[in-house]
């Protein structure tokens, strides 16, 4: 049995038992919790369930085959410091932490550069999404910030590039999402109904929209042309603004998962034009977070920047788009 205690308090579950159980591989952490071998007080419990420090963990006997390697110290470009909180503008394809397969992500090797003793992920980024990532460095601040995503209070905004030529103006989205495994064991999500389906709420608003030069590009491409759009979530559900866009026939540029694929290959191969380099990014990218200060209520707004590579990329595609429009 594993007390909690003032260290573990508030956090999730599934971040406590790889905290407290060094060398165990999370997909290993997260089948023993789906399988009900971890018990909280004597109860199943689930791998996002917020712990209190009078809580009891109950865990099997685990096996460590070996020590994880330890996590390399990097550092981000950051978008805001202060003795609460540290926000970074992550790179595309670095995942948030270790687990599926990784060793370390974002949180361990900030650890490993040295950062305050204390420092726990507020909440989390596609490992192919950039932008704004915002870690606590009290606990307290922890505490105060989930609460506050719990409340939806938080202003989320993220830049998407979409396959296709958006129709009409700015919509909102409520479909409920289903998380599921692959017959290879891959983590995927779909709209659903049911009691399993979580509630998901996005609004999306184009942004620019680049219409393919000529008739021959929209044969070969099976699309007319992409969109910039910008999409505000209600609610953090894995995949969401992903899986809310390809609902609306509208997939995100290099999407792997729940992309075009042909048309993702012919960008990948730079098959659409000279003018236009190689591109196998998925063009997602968290822009904006705005809300209050865990310490002082004030409000804070927190931006980040495309990465250069993905600017560049962008500006070369208005060059070739000739008639560019913004609604």
């Amino acid at each position: 049995m594993l007390p909690v205690g003032e260290s573990g308090a508030g956090q999730r579950l599934d971040n406590f038992l790889a905290r407290v159980l060094k060398g165990v591989p999370r997909s290993h952490i997260y089948r023993i919790v789906r399988s009900g071998e971890v018990r909280v007080n004597g109860a199943r419990a689930e791998a996002s369930q917020k712990l209190a420090g009078s809580d009891q963990v109950r865990v099997p006997p685990v096996r460590t085959s070996q020590a994880p390697p330890a996590a390399p110290a990097r550092q981000y470009p950051i978008v805001h410091e202060d003795a609460w909180l540290l926000a970074i503008n992550k790179p595309a394809g670095v995942a948030v932490h270790g687990g599926s397969g990784l060793s370390f992500g974002v949180i361990e090797s900030l650890r490993a550069a040295g950062q305050d003793r204390f420092l726990e992920l507020v909440h989390r980024l596609d490992r192919d999404t950039s932008g704004v990532l915002l870690l606590a460095k009290k606990r307290s601040a922890l505490t105060a910030l989930h609460a506050s995503l719990r409340e939806r209070e938080a202003d989320k905004r993220y830049f998407a590039l979409v396959a296709g030529l958006w129709q009409g103006g700015a919509l909102t989205v409520d479909k409920p999402l289903h998380k599921y495994l692959t017959a290879s064991g891959e983590r995927r999500v779909r709209v659903a109904t049911g009691d399993d389906a979580q509630t998901a709420r996005s609004q999306f608003r184009p942004v620019q929209r680049f219409p393919w030069p000529d008739a021959a590009l929209q044969a070969q491409t099976g699309v007319a042309g992409l969109t910039l759009v910008e999409a505000r979530i209600h609610t953090g559900r894995t995949h969401q603004i992903r899986v809310h866009l390809q609902s609306l026939g509208y997939p995100v540029v290099g999407d792997e998962k729940y992309g075009f694929d042909a048309l993702n290959r012919q960008l990948a191969r730079g098959d659409i034009a000279p003018g236009l380099p190689r591109n196998a990014r998925m063009f997602l990218h968290a822009a904006r977070l705005a809300l209050s200060h865990p310490h002082n209520a004030e409000p804070l707004v927190l931006t980040a920047d495309w990465p250069a590579q993905d600017g560049l990329w962008l500006q070369r595609l208005r060059d070739f788009c000739s008639t560019p429009s913004t609604p």
